[in-house]
């Protein structure tokens, strides 16, 4: 990390000067997620597109060397934590309590920060699972902290928060849903969105939409997935939409093997989505079928709507269209990645696009209005587990020797995917599309055909056998050809990494292999600057105080930069 001290320190004795931002009460008005401010990052994605793409333009790349760790700050979880400056040039005083909720009596350990950290009117929204910290934006004290004590449950991430008005949502692993007020932190209501006797688990950020609050929810066994609308003032549910059949009549019944199996079929919705308020469709990606391995009990259909894109109205969640990108999964594809909405020219013509990178290892390109199939390719060479040959719809057609086998199965990518569930990003700059990949290899043995094994997905049994490497890819969406790859050292590997960012300033904020943040050229791939902060989640920018500053997690920490 390049870092000037002295610049560090005056930096921190002008905000002592400074006015405090955060002593205003936080409102967010729905409408401005449709253009957000610049001095603002409101939703998951920063705005609706999926694009994690800002206009901003101070930070670009004749000066990006200079980019600076303005102040980082340390979040402690736990019902007698206190976070007070929490900076030794933050604001003095009494340390700030901590607000404790929750049906259940245990405090889960803290875990990572993964989810997009809002920004709105100088107070930063941060989350781990079962937590939620305001933070003032300039100097990182913590203004308060909200715990929630839980049943249990898996508490793999938290993805973020959502703002309606003065009021902040999240969910919690043990499967509900909470409203707190933004400017205290003190809890207004929770509501249950799911069973959690039946194992599902909730990491998903809400989403606002208008005065529509969309939800999703995860489930490793044979639960089916759904993706739930409530109203954000009372918490009552508005509507329901299952990604499975679930009675006689449904559509997509004709691609399970029966009833019994689709409504136990799984494509949970547990990443968030991107919306199109031309259409007024919500654009979102579903989970694996169930039992996810051994496939009999599915039978030899497409099992709709599991491992889909999938456009439902926001305000009745009927369905408008669906593209689906592993049909009859059998290897755990989920194709929940957030999907990036653009438009640009196609084939000659201007088209309303959506362009994503599923876990099987494969790119598409679709018209974002009606779900029509434009283009597939590979977003890497690795892939194995598909033929060469794409089926009617363009999707990759499995191979069944590549099936989980008792006598062992070399398939590419292994479970954690050549991309994962970490956010793409889009620059309308450079016309490319972003993502990290990881060419990761293993051995499948089929254990058992009983689909309860292996915590439901079916059963079998997984040697890893390393990787041919990982990559940030530059995907041009028009050749559907890498337009540069960047390939990171070492062959170490299995899915994930974290999500990437985009700038005016023709940059891309990309952590590397081993979490730390690099600002890459967005045209050519060149690295340009760097800091070492193990990040966990995906960075993202705004203005504040006169100033671009770019903000980053790194496991239990924040991290804030801007220019000398």
């Amino acid at each position: 990390m390049r870092k000037a001290g002295t610049f560090w320190i005056s930096a921190a004795l002008a905000t002592l000067m400074a006015a405090p931002i955060a002593v205003s009460g936080q409102s967010l008005d729905p409408k401005d997620i449709l253009n957000p401010k610049p001095d603002s990052w409101p939703t998951y994605s920063g705005d609706y597109t999926g694009r994690r793409y800002s206009p901003l333009t101070e930070i670009d790349t004749t000066n990006v060397h200079g980019l600076t760790m303005a102040w980082s700050k340390r979040l402690t979880a736990g019902s007698g934590s206190g976070g007070g400056g929490g900076n030794p040039f933050g604001p003095p005083g009494a340390q700030v309590k901590t607000i404790v909720g929750g049906v259940g009596t245990t405090e889960a350990p803290m875990g990572s920060i993964k989810g997009s950290i809002l920004q709105i009117e100088g107070v930063l929204y941060v989350t781990t699972p079962d937590n939620v910290w305001a933070l003032d934006a300039l100097d990182g004290h913590e203004l308060w902290h909200f715990l929630w004590k839980t049943r249990g449950g898996t508490h793999i991430g938290n993805r973020g928060v959502a703002m309606w008005h003065d009021r902040l949502f999240f969910e919690t692993p043990d499967d509900f849903l909470v409203a707190l007020e933004a400017k205290t932190g003190k809890e207004i209501w929770h509501k249950e969105i799911a069973s959690f006797d039946l194992q599902y688990f909730s990491t998903m950020a809400p989403h606002v939409i208008g005065n529509h609050l969309l939800v999703g929810t995860g489930d490793d066994l044979d639960e089916p997935g759904v993706l739930q609308s409530f109203n954000p003032e009372t918490g009552d549910v508005e509507w329901k939409w299952y990604a499975v059949p679930m009675k006689a009549g449904d559509p997509g019944l004709d691609t399970w093997k029966n009833l019994d199996a689709a409504s136990h079929g799984g494509g949970n919705i547990w990443v968030n989505g991107s919306y199109d308020p031309e259409t007024h469709l919500y654009i979102f990606g579903t989970g694996n079928p169930t039992a996810a391995y051994t496939s009999q009990s599915r039978g030899p259909g497409a099992n709709l709507y599991t491992c889909s894109m999938v456009a439902l109205n926001v305000d009745t969640g009927k369905m408008a269209w669906y593209y689906q990108t592993s049909p009859h999964d059998t290897h755990d594809f989920d194709s929940t990645q957030t999907p990036v909405l653009m438009d640009g020219t196609f084939a000659g013509k201007p088209r309303k696009l959506l362009l994503t990178a599923a876990r099987n290892g494969y790119f598409f390109v679709l018209d974002r209005t009606t779900g029509e199939h434009l283009l597939t390719s590979k977003l890497v060479d690795s892939p194995n587990w598909a033929s060469a040959e794409f089926d009617k719809n363009g999707a990759p057609q499995r191979v069944p020797a590549k099936d989980f086998d008792l006598g062992g199965a070399l398939v590419s990518p292994a479970n954690g995917g050549i991309v994962n569930w970490p956010p793409p990003a889009y620059s309308p700059q450079t016309g490319l599309f972003y993502a990290h990949a990881q060419e990761s290899f293993a051995m499948y043995y089929l254990a058992t055909t009983d689909p309860r094994g292996a915590m439901g997905l079916g059963g079998k049994d997984e040697l890893s056998l390393g990787s041919l490497g990982s990559y940030l890819v530059a995907m041009d969406y028009k050749t559907g050809k890498p337009a540069w790859k960047h390939r990171y050292p070492g062959v170490g590997g299995g899915g994930g990494l974290t999500g990437l960012l985009t700038t005016a300033g023709h940059l891309l904020f990309a952590p590397d292999a081993k979490g730390t943040l690099v600002a890459h050229d967005a045209a050519t791939g060149k690295e340009l600057w760097y800091s070492r902060i193990n990040e966990t989640n995906a960075p993202e920018t705004y203005m504040l105080d006169g100033h671009q500053w770019v903000l980053a997690g790194g496991n239990d920490t924040v991290y804030a930069f801007r220019l000398q």
